[in-house]
């Protein structure tokens, strides 16, 4: 019989198909690897780079512009898009933010207040038993499926989890907003670059070295006759 802990991360399909990709595996499919940490970063560096040695409107079109060619290249390679067009499009809002209000630091308002969203989105499923990591969960690892919701120890795991992630993701966007507030234009680029990947992949480590533990811990031995 097939407990609610293994069916949370393991297809129903055979034994060959029951393997959970591996602690490097999820975290280089999450970032995109480390090219995909890269050519994210690319365009918030280069604007950075060209606000402080020009003026507003060169740094907006040289990101947008580096987006763009990134983004083009991996189709000419035919290679996934999806990180370059996540990354284009948040590139695109912030510099259509900051061309039309005239201010750089409106730049990265976009990415504060999704953070500030995203952290409260967070701690509130949390609040109301239904932990936003363990949704996640099932969609990227756990192929759409969500037994985890019939074992008590894994929405346990799940909501201290989310709890963990909202924590730091609004801690992180806290230290921005207040650049932001201050006027820190460069202290405020060299914090988006800083607190964004990194914090993010130490969350998804600890989130699959958790989930794995609990669900590789022994289960009590079946009653006689069962």
């Amino acid at each position: 019989m097939t407990t609610g802990q293994d069916r949370a991360t393991q297809p129903e399909t055979g034994p060959d198909d029951e393997r959970l990709p591996t602690v490097a595996e999820q975290m280089a499919d999450q970032l995109g690897g480390w090219r995909g940490l890269v050519e994210s970063s690319i365009p918030v560096v280069v604007f950075v780079i060209a606000n402080i040695i020009g003026d507003l409107r060169p740094a907006v079109i040289a990101s947008v512009a580096v987006a763009l060619l990134i983004a083009g290249l991996r189709l000419a390679q035919r290679r996934p898009v999806r990180h370059a067009v996540n990354g284009l499009f948040g590139v695109a809002i912030g510099a259509a933010i900051a061309w039309r209000t005239g201010d750089e630091r409106d730049f990265y308002l976009p990415g504060i207040l999704y953070g500030i969203g995203y952290g409260l989105a967070l701690l509130l499923s949390a609040a109301i038993r239904q932990p936003l990591v363990g949704w996640i969960w099932s969609v990227l690892v756990a192929k759409g499926r969500s037994e985890w919701r019939d074992d008590p120890q894994l929405v346990r795991t799940f909501t201290r989890l989310t709890v963990l992630w909202g924590v730091v993701w609004l801690a992180k966007v806290g230290v921005q907003a207040g650049l932001y507030l201050a006027h820190q234009d460069t202290a405020l680029g060299v914090a988006r670059l800083t607190l964004g990947y990194p914090p993010y992949a130490l969350l998804l480590l600890i989130t699959v070295w958790t989930v794995r533990r609990v669900t590789r811990e022994p289960q009590p031995a079946p009653l006689p006759g069962n």
